[in-house]
């Protein structure tokens, strides 16, 4: 019996705000999660992404499976302990990395078997082995293996990477996981509406304590990805958190919430951050232009980051001239925060009805 608990506390249309409770914490919805994909937020201590705002994080099993291993994350006393994280934690099951990693990947209904990217060693990962590697790694929430497909792919294509998902997500619920830990089932479908609703409504069945939609922002057209996420949100329950994976776009995430998503990952944040480009409510910032080595402001002004507080814009430019790597760690901490900061005003925007606005406000700083 999963222990997650998710109550809705105000909605506006599609859009609501909500909180999701987890063994490790309370969280606030809608939420972004910073992504830490090999048990690390790049550049950045544990105690640094918890003074951002950050509630849950994300890492990824596929990463982990191959290096350190299950076994020794295990014997650490599961990921908290490992990487010292007080938090909740989401794990990714594997099926982005098995997509792209395709060139070295064949993938049946029993399993997908692969080469490693690290030693080219011959590797087996069945919907089973993904969900006992997450529950060995200890995550709350935790998602079936999937089959992922990218875009363009054909309706026929879609539908057999969709049935597999359903396939791989029936095993997975067979498995023994924590009785701390929540398995999240996985849309999929493409673009393809009538997929989508049979895979939601076949998933629904299944009673997963959530629900996760895959398989968008892979090289398809903005509006059809936008087309397909609200249609698909129609079908999932309402009563359940709703999760969008790896989208982090400013737009993208006002977006989902109109659709009626609850949680968000992506690396933008931190991976902008180590290029030199930090976010704002004024817009982009490329901390590299010599503009900024005489410019002593925060960042940004009127943010509460660790770094706005204690470091300028001439200061972070110098680090980057310098090539030092403390200049990832700065800016992707006041990343992260306005990640945290955008959720949290989108949050009130739903409770003031005023999300629309919101969204036109965000896309005017940040196009699509």
């Amino acid at each position: 019996m999963s222990q997650l608990e998710f109550r809705i506390l105000h909605r506006s249309g599609n859009a609501r705000v909500g909180k999701l409770k987890t063994a490790h914490g309370e969280i606030s919805t809608p939420v972004f999660m910073p992504v830490g994909t090999q048990a690390t937020v790049k550049a950045l201590l544990p105690e640094d992404v918890w003074d951002t705002g950050s509630q849950i994080i994300l890492c990824n099993a596929y990463h982990l499976f191959l290096r350190p291993g299950p076994d020794i994350v295990k014997a650490a006393g599961g990921l908290h302990q490992f990487m010292n994280w007080p938090g909740a934690i989401l794990t990714d099951s594997g099926g982005f990395q098995i997509m792209s990693l395709a060139h070295l990947v064949s993938i049946t209904d029993q399993e997908a078997v692969f080469r490693s990217h690290i030693d080219g060693s011959l590797v087996r990962f069945s919907p089973e082995d993904s969900i006992r590697v997450q529950a060995a790694l200890g995550a709350d929430i935790i998602m079936c293996l999937d089959h992922l497909t990218g875009w363009p792919v054909s309706r026929g294509d879609a539908r057999e990477a969709m049935e597999r998902t359903l396939l791989w997500a029936r095993r997975a619920k067979k498995v023994e996981i924590g009785t701390h830990q929540s398995l999240f089932g996985i849309v999929q479908g493409s673009v393809y509406p009538e997929l989508r609703r049979h895979c939601a409504l076949e998933l629904g069945a299944m009673d997963f304590p959530g629900y996760a939609v895959g398989g968008l922002s892979v090289g398809e057209s903005k509006q059809q990805f936008y087309d397909i996420l609200h249609y698909t949100c129609e079908f999932l329950p309402a009563s359940k958190p709703r999760y969008l994976m790896g989208v982090g776009h400013p737009v993208d995430l006002i977006e989902g919430v109109m659709a009626g998503i609850d949680m968000f990952d992506c690396v933008l944040p931190t991976r902008n951050a180590r290029h030199g480009r930090a976010f704002t409510f004024a817009g982009p910032l490329n901390l590299k232009n010599s503009k900024f080595a005489t410019d002593f402001a925060p960042i940004e002004e009127g943010c509460d980051c660790r770094t706005c507080n204690s470091f300028s814009r001439a200061y972070v430019r110098h680090l980057f001239s310098a090539k030092e790597s403390l200049a990832w760690t700065l800016v992707s901490i006041h990343n992260i925060r306005f990640f945290h900061r955008l959720m949290e005003r989108t949050r009130q925007a739903v409770v003031d009805g005023s999300l629309a606005n919101l969204r036109q406000q965000i896309q005017m700083l940040y196009p699509i």
